[in-house]
Protein backbone atom coordinates (compact mmCIF):
# COMPACT_ATOMS: atom_id res chain seq x y z
CA UNK A 1 0.00 0.00 0.00
CA UNK A 2 1.28 3.25 -0.74
CA UNK A 3 1.68 6.05 1.65
CA UNK A 4 -0.18 8.65 -0.54
CA UNK A 5 -2.94 8.43 -2.50
CA UNK A 6 -2.82 7.88 -6.96
CA UNK A 7 -4.19 10.64 -8.98
CA UNK A 8 -7.74 9.46 -9.49
CA UNK A 9 -9.24 9.00 -13.21
CA UNK A 10 -11.70 11.88 -12.69
CA UNK A 11 -8.97 14.30 -11.47
CA UNK A 12 -6.36 13.33 -14.24
CA UNK A 13 -5.78 15.26 -17.47
CA UNK A 14 -6.51 13.69 -20.91
CA UNK A 15 -3.11 11.99 -21.12
CA UNK A 16 -3.22 10.45 -17.99
CA UNK A 17 -6.28 8.75 -18.90
CA UNK A 18 -5.35 7.81 -22.30
CA UNK A 19 -2.25 5.92 -20.49
CA UNK A 20 -4.61 4.67 -18.13
CA UNK A 21 -6.31 2.65 -20.77
CA UNK A 22 -3.57 1.74 -22.15
CA UNK A 23 -1.89 0.22 -19.19
CA UNK A 24 -4.99 -1.65 -18.21
CA UNK A 25 -5.62 -3.22 -21.21
CA UNK A 26 -1.68 -4.53 -21.16
CA UNK A 27 -1.69 -5.57 -17.31
CA UNK A 28 -5.49 -6.22 -16.83
CA UNK A 29 -5.63 -3.78 -13.92
CA UNK A 30 -4.23 0.20 -13.32
CA UNK A 31 -1.30 -0.39 -11.77
CA UNK A 32 -0.44 1.75 -8.46
CA UNK A 33 2.79 2.94 -8.94
CA UNK A 34 1.05 4.52 -12.13
CA UNK A 35 -1.17 6.15 -10.12
CA UNK A 36 1.48 7.74 -7.71
CA UNK A 37 3.50 9.13 -10.82
CA UNK A 38 1.18 10.94 -12.38
CA UNK A 39 1.03 13.63 -8.88
CA UNK A 40 4.34 14.82 -11.21
CA UNK A 41 3.85 15.19 -15.02
CA UNK A 42 7.47 14.87 -15.91
CA UNK A 43 8.03 12.54 -13.77
CA UNK A 44 4.81 10.48 -15.45
CA UNK A 45 6.01 11.16 -19.09
CA UNK A 46 9.78 10.20 -17.89
CA UNK A 47 9.28 6.74 -16.49
CA UNK A 48 6.31 6.11 -19.36
CA UNK A 49 9.70 6.86 -22.34
CA UNK A 50 11.62 4.57 -19.99
CA UNK A 51 9.00 1.86 -20.17
CA UNK A 52 8.30 2.28 -24.32
CA UNK A 53 12.04 2.48 -24.77
CA UNK A 54 12.79 -0.89 -22.96
CA UNK A 55 9.75 -3.07 -24.34
CA UNK A 56 11.30 -1.77 -27.68
CA UNK A 57 14.94 -3.06 -27.10
CA UNK A 58 15.23 -5.97 -29.30
CA UNK A 59 17.92 -7.09 -28.06
CA UNK A 60 16.72 -10.03 -26.00
CA UNK A 61 13.75 -12.33 -27.18
CA UNK A 62 10.34 -11.19 -25.39
CA UNK A 63 10.07 -13.95 -23.90
CA UNK A 64 13.28 -14.42 -22.01
CA UNK A 65 12.34 -10.18 -21.07
CA UNK A 66 9.22 -11.50 -19.69
CA UNK A 67 10.69 -14.44 -17.64
CA UNK A 68 13.01 -12.06 -15.81
CA UNK A 69 10.31 -9.27 -15.37
CA UNK A 70 8.21 -12.01 -13.31
CA UNK A 71 11.60 -13.58 -11.61
CA UNK A 72 12.69 -9.77 -10.83
CA UNK A 73 8.93 -8.86 -9.70
CA UNK A 74 8.58 -12.01 -7.71
CA UNK A 75 12.04 -11.83 -5.69
CA UNK A 76 11.07 -8.29 -4.41
CA UNK A 77 7.14 -9.11 -3.94
CA UNK A 78 5.71 -6.70 -6.47
CA UNK A 79 2.44 -7.92 -7.98
CA UNK A 80 3.08 -6.88 -11.09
Amino acid sequence: MARMAGVARERAGWFTRLVYRIAERMVGRLPEPMTIEAHSPRVFQAVGAAEFLLDRAGRVPKGLKAMAQIKAAMQIGCPF
